[in-house]
């Protein structure tokens, strides 16, 4: 039985002097330097694996896929006896509260507004609006979306959540269900996109659904890039419908170099950062599930394939 870990340089050292640490008796081996017999591979750690990869694997177990996110993975690539599991850590989780907190913050405060006020040389200060007169909307009640609405409320924020699957979370009026998501998005004066990447959510942040929030209403995606229509987007900005956009992922990315939202005042683009496994504290996380699953226990943050998160 051997677990073998496939990711850049920097991280498999990280990786490496861990499990050397905390788990001597694991086999565990690196690609592409360190790998033995494919043939006794039974856990594969990996951001991205391919067919011809997967297929070299004949006896894989368990994908245990580097990210939170899953989207990027072919599933029918993978065995259907291949169990996958996401990354759920508390780096990932921690650097999400920081990014989307922040963003928060920066748009309740007007921070994108005087950074333009000051490209121009100009003194205007802007009203104060109390954090108690705005509502905070969160597309996606995850591990994820629930530490953010959690961390939000500490600042006096009204709070609401939607997601397919009805959930309850202390303080936050939760919707669910695309019949309830008018009445969602009618009262978010920032809209938080924390959604999984499936069929049924591409384009979901497209024109019909900025249509439905207020007037003068923020949109911060730190989910996927495709999530969002870019047209869609523009004009909403442009007719004033939406006054701000802070985008963490665009589709594709990086976006062309003539792109409009690269040059639009009221957009700010961050190189896809808000959120990322951190060695350190997922390299536990990992070996902790690992060895459940050794011990004949389920694992946890399997993923469905059916739904596709």
């Amino acid at each position: 039985m051997s677990v073998l870990y496939r990711s850049d340089a920097a991280r498999t050292q990280v990786w490496a002097r861990f499990f050397a640490a905390y788990a001597p008796e694991i086999d565990f081996r690196t690609w592409p330097d360190n790998t033995g017999d494919l043939n006794d591979v039974e856990y594969l750690v990996s951001w991205h694996a391919g067919a011809e990869f997967l297929a070299s694997l004949p006896n894989l177990k368990v994908l245990f896929a580097s990210g939170a996110g899953i989207d990027h993975i072919d599933f029918d690539a993978v065995p259907a006896n291949v169990t996958v599991v996401r990354m759920v850590e508390p780096g990932i989780v921690n650097g999400m509260i920081e990014y989307t907190t922040m963003s928060v913050l920066a748009l309740h405060r007007n921070l994108l507004d005087y950074a333009d006020m000051q490209s121009r040389a100009q003194w205007r200060p802007i009203p104060v609006i109390p954090a108690s007169a705005r509502t905070v909307g969160v597309m996606g009640l995850g591990v994820l979306g629930q530490a953010v609405l959690e961390r939000l409320g500490v600042f006096g924020f009204r709070r609401a959540g939607w997601n397919r699957s009805r959930k309850t979370l202390p303080g936050v009026e939760c919707f669910a269900g695309d019949e309830s998501l008018p009445r969602f998005l009618a009262q978010c004066d920032v809209l938080v996109c924390l959604l999984p990447l499936t069929d049924a959510t591409r384009g979901i942040l497209g024109a019909r659904l900025m249509s439905l929030l207020p007037r003068g209403a923020a949109l911060v995606n730190v989910a996927r890039g495709a999530h969002l229509d870019h047209d869609a987007l523009l004009s909403a900005l442009d007719s004033g419908h939406l006054s701000r956009a802070i985008l963490d992922v665009t589709d594709p990315e990086p976006l062309p170099d003539d792109h409009a939202l690269w040059r639009h005042r009221r957009v700010l683009i961050t190189p896809h950062i808000a959120s990322m496994t951190q060695p350190d504290t997922a390299a536990p996380v990992l070996l902790a599930n690992l060895r459940r699953h050794m011990s004949g226990q389920p694992l946890h943050d399997v993923v469905d394939r059916r739904r596709g998160y």
